[in-house]
Order: C-alpha cells, then sequence, then structure tokens
C-alpha cells in the first residue's frame, strides 16, 4: 500500500468536514451515522457554496462497489416492505442526473421487478421529451426526461407507485417541483421519496406534509440517515472568499506524480446485445436479469488484463458523469472475481467544479481536470475527477459509454492521459451507448397559421409555424409565475404572463415614442435588409423568432418589396431559452425552402443569450439527424450588446414594439412549449389574442415606419454600404458588462440580468423587477421605462459607465413575502 494510502488509513478517525466546519462554522448535526456517511467540501457556485460530499455513493470519494451497491439496494428493499411485494413489482423508480444515476438503479434492484429512469443532460436524437425540470442550486440545471417508451411515466391510470430517488433531500425543491409536473399530467395516488441523507429543516419537513394535502396523495420518505446543515450568516460570500483565497495559494493545477506514464489498454467487455448502458431511456426487469447473466464473463475479462501488482494492490473502477451503474455494477463483480487479496475502489467522473485541499480534515484532497470528451450539449468545459491523484492505485480501470469514446477521450490533455501519470495501469472499457428506436417522422407536417383567423397581420406579412392553443388556458399572475420559475418548479415556457393593458398615460407614451422614433427605425429596418440582401440574397427567406423578432421581419419584407419589387417568404418560429428551437418548425422550412436561404431575424440583443441559444440548437438539429444548412446568424435591428455581425444599429434606442406585448404583435402571445400540449410533431405554440382588437396597434406601428422609407433611402444606403466593408465581428460587451452587473449587485445570475431598453421594458411588463439600472442622461428613450417603473414601485438607479441606455434587474430572491402579493418590489428586499 502506498504511503498516502496508509497516512490515510492512520488518520481516518478526523472528519472530513473538519475543515470547513472550523473556517466557516458549517454545522453537521445528526444521528450516529451522519458523519460517517458524509464530509463538507466548496465549490464556486453562485448558489450554494458548501458541498455535502457523500462517502457511500460513490461519486467524489472511491469507495468499495459492494458498499455503494448495497447502499441503494437496502434502500430499495426498505421501499419494498414499505410497498407491498405486489405494488412493488408495479412501481417505477425515478434517478435523478448525474449524481443519484447508480444510487436510483440499485434502489429499483432492491425493489427486484421495477423498471427504471433517470433524468439526463444529454439530449439523443430522435427521443421524445416526456418532460423536464430545474433544479435551483445546481452548477447545471436542466434535466431532460427521455424514456424510449413514453408509457413509463404515464402509469397513473393503474395507481402504480412512483418512487423518486436523489443523493440528499436537502430542501425538497427538486423533488417536489418533479412530483407536481408529473402529477399534473399523470396524476398517482403514491410517491415516495429516496434519499441518503435527509437534511430538511422543520420548515421544509412541514411543507412536504403540506404539499401531499395538496395534490391529494401519499408521499412516504425512505432515508438512510437524517440530520441538519446549520449556516451561519455570511456564509455564501465567505465560501467564495475562502474558494478563491486558496485557488490563488494553490497557484495552479497539483503537480504530477513523477515517473513514466502507464500504459493504457483497451479492454473489450462483450456487454449484452440489447442490454441499455443505464437507465436515461428506461431500464427493465428483463435488460436486469440479461445484464446479471453477463456480469461475471465481463469481470472475468478485466481481471485478465490486470497486472499482477494490480491483483495484489488497489483497484479503481473510474465511471463517466451519468453512467454510474455499469461501472458500479462491474466492480461489484470484479470485486467478486478478484477475492479478498485485491482492494477494489469505484468512483466517477463530475462535471461539478469543487476546490480541492490535501487535508485529512476534508472530504475532497485531490482533483484531475480534464477536457470533457462526450460533445455535451452545453459545448466544451471541464471534468473532473476527485481523490484519485496520489491515492495509491496500482491500476485505473476507466469505463465509459461509447458516445463518450472520443479523440478528446485519448487526446495528450485528455482523461486517459491524466490517469496514467497516478497510477501504474489504465485499462478502458468501452459498454455501447444504447440507441433507442427513433421518433418516426409524420407523413404530412403541420402548415403555418395565417392571419386574418390567427393574427391580425395580413396574411401574406407572415406565416407562423405555430399551434393555435387559443382555448387553452395559460396565462398566471405575475408573480406566481416568478416563485414557480426561480423555485425551479416551472419554466418560463410553461405558462404565459397575463397580458399588460396598458394606461391611457402609457398609450400615450407608446404613440409619441414611434412619432418621434419612426425614422431611426425605418433606417435601421432599411440597413439591416440591405444588408442581408447582399450576404445572403437574391431572395433570403425570413424567418422570425416570435414574437419579438415578427414585427421586425414583417418590416424587412415590406423594405425588400417596397424598394426592390422582392415578395420575400416571411415566417415566424419558436425559439426557447434552455429548451432550443422548434425542430419540427425547422423540418418544415427544410421541406419547403433551401435552408441555405434561411436567415433568422430578430428584434434587439441583449446579453446574446439567445444568439447563443440559437447556434447551440441548430447543431442539435443536425446531430439529431435534421436537415443540414441552416445558418445559426441572427440579422437584428439594433445590436447593442454586440453579439451579431448582422444589424441596422448597434445603438441601444427606444423601439416602440418592446413597448407592448401582443398588441404590436399581430395579437399573438409568446411561445409556449409544454409537454401535455406540444407532442414531437408539433410545433410549439401561441395564442391569438381576438378579444384585445380593439386595443391593436400591429398595423399602425407597420405603417408608421414603413411611411418613412423613401425618406431615409439615401442615408440608408450608405449606411449599408459602410457597414458592408467594415469589421462587424461580435465583441460580446454585452455579455461582459451583465456578469459585471451580476456579481456587484450579488445576483450570480445572468439570467436576472436583463440589459437594454426593450429587455428592461420585459422585465417592467412580465416579470417580477427589483431594480433598473438607468444609464445617467438617457433622455427621452426611457420615459416608459420610468412610468412603468414608478407605477410598479421599482426604484430606477442612474449609473455611469453603462454600455445600454439601462438594464433591468429580476428580483434575485423572489418570494411573495419579499416583494409583495402584487409583484412589487419592498425597498431594501
Amino acid at each position: 500500500m502506498s504511503e498516502r494510502a496508509t497516512r490515510e488509513e492512520n488518520v481516518n478517525v478526523v472528519w472530513s468536514g473538519d475543515w470547513v466546519a472550523e473556517r466557516l462554522g458549517v454545522g453537521l448535526e445528526g444521528d450516529g451515522e451522519l458523519r460517517e456517511l458524509l464530509g463538507l467540501a466548496l465549490r464556486r457556485n453562485p448558489k450554494r457554496a458548501h458541498l455535502l460530499v457523500s462517502n457511500v455513493l460513490g461519486k467524489h470519494v472511491p469507495q468499495k462497489p459492494s458498499v455503494v451497491y448495497g447502499a441503494g439496494y437496502g434502500l430499495g428493499e426498505r421501499v419494498r416492505a414499505l410497498l407491498g411485494e405486489e405494488e412493488a413489482r408495479r412501481a417505477v423508480v425515478l434517478g435523478y442526473a448525474e449524481t443519484a444515476t447508480g444510487l436510483g438503479h440499485a434502489v429499483a434492484d432492491g425493489l427486484r421487478d421495477a423498471p427504471y429512469l433517470h433524468s439526463t443532460r444529454r439530449p439523443v436524437a430522435g427521443v421524445r421529451q416526456a418532460g423536464g425540470f430545474e433544479e435551483a442550486h445546481s452548477h447545471a440545471t436542466s434535466h431532460l426526461l427521455l424514456p424510449e417508451d413514453p408509457a413509463l411515466l404515464a402509469q397513473g391510470a393503474d395507481a402504480s407507485t412512483l418512487v423518486l430517488v436523489d443523493d440528499e433531500f436537502s430542501t425538497g425543491n427538486t423533488v417536489l417541483n418533479t412530483i407536481r409536473a408529473l402529477h399534473e399530467l399523470h396524476p398517482r395516488d403514491r410517491y415516495v421519496i429516496v434519499a441518503l441523507v435527509d437534511m430538511r429543516s422543520p420548515a421544509d419537513r412541514d411543507r412536504l406534509t403540506a404539499f401531499a394535502a395538496e395534490i391529494g396523495a401519499r408521499v412516504d420518505l425512505v432515508t438512510r440517515s437524517t440530520g441538519t446543515v446549520t449556516l451561519p450568516d455570511g456564509v455564501l460570500e465567505r465560501g467564495q472568499a475562502l474558494v478563491a483565497a486558496q485557488e490563488a495559494e494553490q497557484a495552479g493545477p497539483f503537480p504530477e506524480a513523477a515517473g513514466h506514464p502507464a500504459p493504457v489498454t483497451r479492454v473489450g467487455l462483450d456487454w449484452p446485445a440489447g442490454v441499455p448502458d443505464g437507465g436515461r431511456h428506461g431500464f427493465t426487469p428483463a435488460h436486469r436479469a440479461a445484464l446479471e447473466a453477463a456480469l461475471p464473463g465481463m469481470a472475468e475479462r478485466i481481471a485478465g488484463a490486470l497486472g499482477d501488482g494490480a491483483r495484489r494492490g488497489r483497484v479503481l473502477v473510474l465511471g463517466f458523469e451519468e453512467l454510474m451503474y455499469a461501472p458500479l455494477r462491474l466492480g461489484t463483480a470484479l470485486e467478486e472475481a478478484l477475492g479478498a487479496g485485491t482492494e477494489v475502489r469505484y468512483s466517477t467522473t463530475t462535471r461539478s467544479p469543487v476546490l480541492a485541499v490535501d487535508d485529512p480534515g476534508y472530504a475532497i484532497r485531490t482533483r484531475l481536470v480534464f477536457p470533457a470528451h462526450d460533445a455535451p450539449a452545453d459545448g466544451p468545459g471541464d471534468r473532473y475527477a476527485y481523490n484519485v491523484a496520489g491515492a495509491g492505485f496500482d491500476a485505473v480501470v476507466a469505463v465509459v459509454d461509447s458516445t463518450a469514446d472520443t479523440p478528446e477521450l485519448h487526446a495528450p490533455e485528455g482523461l486517459l492521459a491524466r490517469l496514467a501519470v497516478h497510477t501504474g495501469q489504465v485499462l478502458l472499457a468501452v459498454v455501447p451507448s444504447y440507441t433507442p428506436t427513433p421518433v418516426q417522422e409524420p407523413a404530412v407536417l403541420p402548415e403555418p397559421l395565417r392571419g386574418p383567423d390567427f393574427s391580425s397581420y395580413a396574411p401574406e406579412d407572415v406565416g407562423w409555424l405555430l399551434q393555435d392553443l387559443s382555448d387553452t388556458e395559460l396565462e398566471a399572475p405575475t408573480e406566481e409565475r416568478e416563485e414557480a420559475i426561480q423555485s425551479g418548479g416551472a419554466h418560463y415556457a410553461e405558462s404565459l404572463p397575463v397580458e399588460y393593458q396598458p394606461s391611457a398615460e402609457y398609450q400615450a407614451l407608446f404613440s409619441a415614442a414611434l412619432e418621434t422614433s419612426a425614422a431611426r427605425i425605418a433606417r435601421a429596418v432599411g440597413t439591416v435588409t440591405e444588408t442581408v440582401l447582399a450576404e445572403r440574397g437574391p431572395r433570403p427567406v425570413l424567418v422570425s423568432l416570435a414574437r419579438a423578432g415578427t414585427p421586425v421581419g414583417v418590416l424587412m419584407r415590406r423594405w425588400a418589396r417596397h424598394r426592390h419589387g422582392l415578395d420575400l417568404p416571411h415566417y415566424a418560429i419558436s425559439i426557447v431559452r434552455g429548451r432550443g428551437i422548434d425542430a419540427t418548425a425547422l423540418r418544415w422550412l427544410a421541406a419547403h425552402h433551401d435552408p441555405a436561404d434561411v436567415v433568422f431575424v430578430d428584434g434587439w440583443t441583449g446579453k446574446g443569450a439567445i444568439t447563443r441559444e440559437l447556434a447551440a440548437a441548430i447543431t442539435d438539429f443536425e446531430a439529431s439527424g435534421g436537415p443540414a444548412g441552416f445558418d445559426p446568424e441572427i440579422a437584428v435591428l439594433a445590436d447593442p450588446g454586440g453579439c451579431v455581425r448582422t444589424y441596422g444599429t448597434r445603438e441601444d434606442f427606444l423601439i416602440p414594439s418592446a413597448c407592448l406585448n401582443s398588441t404590436v404583435s399581430g395579437l399573438i402571445s409568446r411561445t409556449v412549449l409544454r409537454a401535455d400540449l406540444v407532442g414531437p410533431n408539433d410545433f410549439h405554440g401561441g395564442k391569438f389574442y381576438r378579444e384585445l382588437a380593439d386595443s391593436d396597434v400591429s398595423g399602425r406601428f407597420l405603417d408608421t415606419v414603413a411611411a418613412r422609407f423613401d425618406e431615409v433611402a439615401g442615408q440608408v444606403e450608405a449606411e449599408a454600404k459602410e457597414l458592408l466593408a467594415a469589421d462587424r465581428a461580435p465583441t460580446w460587451e454585452g455579455w461582459a458588462a451583465v456578469e459585471r452587473i451580476s456579481e456587484e449587485y450579488g445576483i450570480h445570475d445572468v439570467n436576472l440580468v436583463k440589459p437594454g431598453v426593450g429587455e428592461t421594458t420585459r422585465v417592467l411588463l412580465r416579470r417580477v423587477p427589483w431594480k433598473i439600472l438607468a444609464k445617467r442622461g438617457a433622455g427621452a428613450d426611457l420615459t416608459h421605462i420610468r412610468l412603468l417603473a414608478e407605477q410598479r414601485g421599482v426604484p430606477v438607479e442612474e449609473v455611469d459607465d453603462l454600455p445600454y441606455s439601462c438594464v433591468g434587474l429580476i428580483h434575485p430572491r423572489y418570494t411573495r413575502g419579499a416583494t409583495g402579493a402584487d409583484g412589487k418590489a419592498v425597498k431594501g428586499a
């Protein structure tokens, strides 16, 4: 055994949470086993500084596979006893990505006959999304539910129990939000929540009781240990400062081990055909039986590839992010194959950035950093393996799925190379990634909606690639939506805000702003249209991002017809932050037009979130087998954030179409994406507010701007020529400013910072605003902002050095108690 491992044996009486507890005053109290199960570490996370590190989960701390598997299996046996054999046989188990995927699977094994599914952060081509939710405190929040069999989660009719498994039950928000979302779609009589530790406060315990009564179902809780975490005031800020100080002191990565890198050898597993690599798309009792039968043979193949030194020493089976169960079961089988003479441990790599401190009183002693190697949907980034370096492993068996067996894995800075300098042998075992049966494309795609049946625009102005949800009740009060969105209980696209009805004073402001800015808007419309025609002509297909982009798309179409006699096609399509673009609408466009001719159009840029969202969505669409050739570049009227290269202006000025909602956008709502309303072959949804026809100014806005086209034609010609010759590369100045503001104002979430006149207006109309930052001397462009802020009781703060005219800050800690039930901000909150 290595000197490091021996030293750990001698200091195991030290609790692995002492280091954090002593420096930050974090307390961990509970039953006698709690400190054996948990240690503490720190992470750079704006929502929660501390990390509870499990000693039996197999994520951050290498542990015997039999101990890890036994912890989950034992919980599953307790659930089976609670439900009884008959009900346990009909239960469905749901685990949470990434940390609890293996734990949930082991719980399902303990129930013996229950099918298993875990949430995932990896979109998979051809698989219908059965749901999704946000995890409020996580570093990566979006979870997808992608069962191959859509009926797996739809078994409410026969009252089957849903068992939800997470590693810890802290506030309960994530689990309760999941139950609420699934219960609305498929109500059940009973739910069971399973966790290794229950760390809720008394208030959170009462909330679970109230929640069960609210939904009219029984909700049981099964945990191994119970306790509480006490956090002193200011612990988040102090924890962040401590992390920064430690990182500065460490001044770079941990030193690599001396000596030559170990050889890397690929070992064939002969994984059983038809058995999924895990529960991402569902794992049935039949899959379980086939895997159990194959495990001994696969373990023998791994054992045969190990050198003699490893057989007499320590072997680590290292899984990969969500791929926890397959390497865990290979580890348990390897324990049996090698016997008591070999010490086998198990852990996995992770997306979560955690500070490492080489101290016996700290749970994360060392950290290996390497690039992501599975082409993740959120782009490249660092991944981590903890407590591997310096742990004295004679061999490491790295287990990945075939999707992750990429050049990045084998690169000089990749995971295998990082492992090779810390062990005597590296084996690579690849589990084939399970490919579900793809969703069949419909024989006939839906057709666009047009006015006057859907929208007040003329039918030739725009075709809406949406489905009509006008008869569906989707509106919720602003304060209820904000609380649900920020708590992770709902995505903003699952409901609609109540349409703002402008006062006479505000309507007069809109009219004055329109008259004042019409020529300025006409110039920007002409400039961006001429740029598009020069670079993407001769007959581009305009596709506006509904709904802010749609008035701009109509105006660009009118400019092309007025100045050049061109009748350009124009459609409106839905894109949703965090969920991507409407893939059915893209398929429709590809079936009717050359994707290379499509030009996406939006109103303005804020910090550039939708610009990035569109680029990622087009990449995902093509990777999933969708038609290729769409250019993700967006053409916008105004680009104050410096996020695109095709724009009419980079000035941040008032675009009157931002002042109102549907009444300046053809009476169409913002778009809706909800699993129970939008199927895999449907367009996203939207509503036509026919009842607001008397307040509609959509046509007036278009006509007023178009009437100034001839007046500005000379200026447009000069500006377009100048722009086409200029360097228009995005500067992303706006994104940098948003990050700075987020930190300066203690928000720590860029999604709650909305820069620019247009985005600030949206904050005041649709969200719960906290305060408005106004550039000193911005003038008349902010008159309507000041009026709206006064009406909602929101303070306006004059600031210097702002790259935008104004910035809207959404309340960063919103509850109805913090802001008042009417949604108004409370001073000092």
